[in-house]
Order: structure tokens, then sequence, then C-alpha cells
């Protein structure tokens, strides 16, 4: 399924982002698994709050990296995040 401008996706609960400074790299601590994301997957789930929609994490994003056109890419990892758990859509 896919995301919507309007949708509010967040990290799904218990799951929570760590920084490990020692590495340089994201983590996505879950129960029992601790998953190494690369800077791309870090920098989507760290905007996935809740509180922004898919429009304004992907403008973020977009700004941040300076690179227009992120919207379909944005979207796929976000369906691929909600298939294995980490993400769900906040209404």
């Amino acid at each position: 399924m896919s995301w919507g401008l309007q949708e509010r996706p967040a990290i799904r609960p218990p799951a929570r982002m760590k920084y490990d400074a020692l590495r340089k790299q994201e983590l996505l601590l879950l129960p029992e698994r601790i998953v190494q994301l690369n800077e791309t997957a870090g920098a989507i789930l760290r905007l996935c709050d809740g509180q922004r929609t898919v429009g304004e994490l992907t403008h973020e994003l977009e700004a941040k990296y300076g690179q227009p056109g992120l919207q379909d890419d944005i979207a796929e990892f976000l369906t691929q995040a909600a298939e294995e758990g980490w993400v769900e859509r906040w209404i």
C-alpha cells in the first residue's frame, strides 16, 4: 500500500532510533533485534515522528540533500518499513 502525502508515519513502538557515534551509524532498536541503517534510511526514520506528513518529510529531505523528486523513493522506503513493522500510519 502506497503512502499519501497527508499521512503521518511514526516509528512503531517499542522501536526507537539511536545513533552509534563509534560506528557513525544510525540504528533502529527493536525487541530482540538491532537494524543497522544507511544514512538515507536513518534520515527518513528520524523524521517519522507521527507529526510530519509524508509531504513535509519529503520537502525536508529534498531541501537537506538539495535533490528534488524524492517522493517516490521515500514512499517506497516507507512501504517496505511498514511491511517490516518499523513504522505505522498515524491519523
